[in-house]
C-alpha cells in the first residue's frame, strides 16, 4: 500500500484444497488502488472484493495456464458443454483409448 494511502483490506481465512488459505477481503468503495497494485499481491492468496459484504469480483492468481484456459475456464456456454458431455458419458458410457486404436489404428 502506497503511504498515506487508507484501504480497509480484511484478512479471512479459508480452506481450500485441504489447506488454509488466507484471502484479502477489500470493499468496493475502498479499492482504490490500481488494478496493477492488487495483482502484485496475489503470489499465492486471492484478493476478493466486497459490495456491502457480499463477493463481486475476485483477482486470483494463475499458474500454468494460458489465455484460451483461462478465458474457456469462465465461459458459461462452455462449462455447460463439458458437463452435458461428462453427463452423457456417464449415462451412455464412452469409447476406451484402446478401442479407438483397434477402429482407426
Amino acid at each position: 500500500m502506497k503511504s498515506g494511502e487508507v484501504c480497509a483490506i480484511t484478512l479471512a481465512a479459508s480452506l481450500w484444497a485441504g489447506r488454509v488459505r488466507i484471502v484479502k477481503v477489500v470493499e468496493k468503495e475502498e479499492a482504490t488502488r490500481s488494478l496493477a497494485d492488487y495483482a502484485s499481491e496475489i503470489r499465492n492468496d486471492a484478493v476478493v472484493v466486497t459490495d456491502q459484504g457480499q463477493p463481486v469480483a475476485v483477482l486470483v492468481p494463475i499458474e500454468n495456464a494460458d489465455l484460451e484456459t483461462v478465458s474457456l475456464s469462465t465461459n458459461r456456454r462452455f462449462l455447460d458443454l463439458i458437463e452435458r458431455s461428462r453427463s452423457r458419458l456417464r449415462e451412455e458410457g464412452g469409447v476406451s483409448s484402446e478401442e479407438m486404436r483397434r477402429r482407426f489404428g
